[in-house]
């Protein structure tokens, strides 16, 4: 099995609002913002090739989807699908992806699956091959979502999803297509049933890769204090994120960030101070063999 990250598309967003009640004197620090208090923020997927004898591509980025004036108000950067672009240079097409795996629908981790805005014509499902893997309580959430997250969601994307009949629904550690060398566990902090996958090594659970999805967005989220504006539940998710820290740490496993626009892959340790922290920082992974 070998991994690559490709980018999707990038946003800008709100300094104040990724990091929550860190006052701007320190998140500057570790993210400088522009002109109008943004910060840029990557939509990184990870594509896994041969796992489980499946082209795998974790989460799908942003993507292309909302039209000139979402895509201003949500700072997307490009007005083209990135992704498919990514996938192109490695000699693939949306049609070549066997698996889909969706930490959750939030449409900067999700609207990837849609093709590029066009006017007057209405969202069209990519990836015709694909099974779609998603926990059985985020579609819950999706479904159903709250006032406060509603405009996190794409309206039609359950029913798209849904109608192509290769929709899978978990809410354990491993799902059908993929096996045991995919394992999943769950997050309630960010938003529920985030689902976290880890990717095992063919030579053991130890060295894996694990995808941080919105649990840890980045290096800077990796210290416990540091939280989302966008986080549903922060105290759950700063004891969610410790007890994750400590086993990824212990085992070796390392950490790949879908938002941080200069690393994708690093490892954990704990500083002098007892404080976690992002080493060995890599900002792409191109063909690494797990």
């Amino acid at each position: 099995m070998r991994i690559w990250s490709i980018s999707g598309n990038s946003q800008r967003l709100d300094g104040g609002a990724m990091f929550g009640n860190v006052p701007k004197v320190l998140w500057r620090r570790w993210i400088e913002p522009d002109a109008e208090n943004r910060i840029p923020l990557a939509c990184r997927c990870l594509l896994a090739r041969d796992l489980n004898g499946c082209n795998v591509l974790f989460e799908t980025g942003i993507g292309a989807f909302f039209g000139p004036s979402l895509r201003k108000r949500y700072g997307v950067q490009e007005d083209h699908h990135v992704l498919l672009d990514g996938l192109a240079a490695l000699g693939l097409g949306d049609e070549d992806i066997d698996v889909v795996v969706l930490s959750h629908l939030h449409f900067d981790h999700a609207g990837g699956l849609l093709a590029p805005w066009s006017k007057n014509e209405s969202p069209k499902l990519l990836f015709p091959r694909a099974r779609f893997i998603v926990g059985q309580d985020h579609w819950q959430r999706a479904r159903q979502p709250h006032p406060r997250d509603r405009a996190s969601f794409i309206p039609e994307l359950c029913d798209l999803l849904e109608q192509t009949g290769r929709l899978e629904l978990i809410d354990g550690e491993s799902s059908a297509v993929l096996g045991p060398q995919v394992r999943f566990s769950y997050s309630e902090g960010h938003t529920p049933g985030l689902m976290l996958a880890e990717i095992q090594s063919v030579a053991g659970a130890d060295a894996g890769i694990a995808f941080c999805a919105d649990l840890i967005p980045g290096r800077p989220w990796v210290h416990l204090p540091v939280t989302m504006g966008y986080d549903r539940y922060p105290e759950r998710l700063i004891d969610e994120k410790r007890d994750f820290l400590d086993d990824k740490r212990a085992r070796g496993v390392r950490l790949f960030f879908t938002h941080d626009a200069e690393t994708a892959l690093a490892e954990v340790e704990c500083d002098e101070r007892g404080r976690y922290v992002a080493v060995r920082a890599q900002p792409s992974v191109q063909g690494m063999s797990l």
